[in-house]
């Protein structure tokens, strides 16, 4: 995709590694109003592991729309609930309701019904263009 790191200055001639353009990439291709984990993204890449993940998306997270990519508890990202939540509510994302012993009161993903697999939600929509049961980009699993 070409992406150029904002973290590159004003000559902006820095571009992403490979590996963060897969990621960045995967996630752009995750649907609004559904999620993946990290190991999600990193499966679907077909290289590299959670951590390595969140940290391209420590990094270059903001290029992309980070609230996605979440922990497999579905606890939101620390220190950006309140964006993220704001992201989930505007796109319709399902929550769990949070006790009242939870931190804040902040709600939780429903990694249930909010994880996406990588299949399409609406026929004719699979990320490069496939049907469901095909593997995701660079032959990852695609997903769940």
């Amino acid at each position: 995709m070409g992406r150029v790191s904002e973290a590159s200055g004003a000559a902006g001639t820095d571009e992403l590694g490979p590996y963060a353009e897969k990621v960045l990439d995967a996630v752009d291709l995750i649907p609004p109003g559904r999620v993946m984990t990290y190991g999600d993204v990193a499966e679907w890449v077909g290289e590299g592991g959670p951590r390595q993940v969140g940290r391209v998306m420590a990094e270059y997270g903001a290029m992309a729309p980070w609230w996605r990519v979440v922990r497999s508890d579905g606890v939101l990202l620390p220190g950006h609930e309140l964006s993220a939540l704001a992201e989930y509510r505007a796109e319709g994302t399902p929550l769990r309701s949070a006790g009242p012993a939870a931190e804040g009161h902040v709600p939780r993903l429903d990694m249930r019904r909010a994880r996406w697999d990588g299949t399409p939600d609406h026929p004719g929509s699979a990320p490069g263009g496939g049907t469901g049961g095909e593997p995701g980009p660079e032959g990852g699993a695609g997903g769940g």
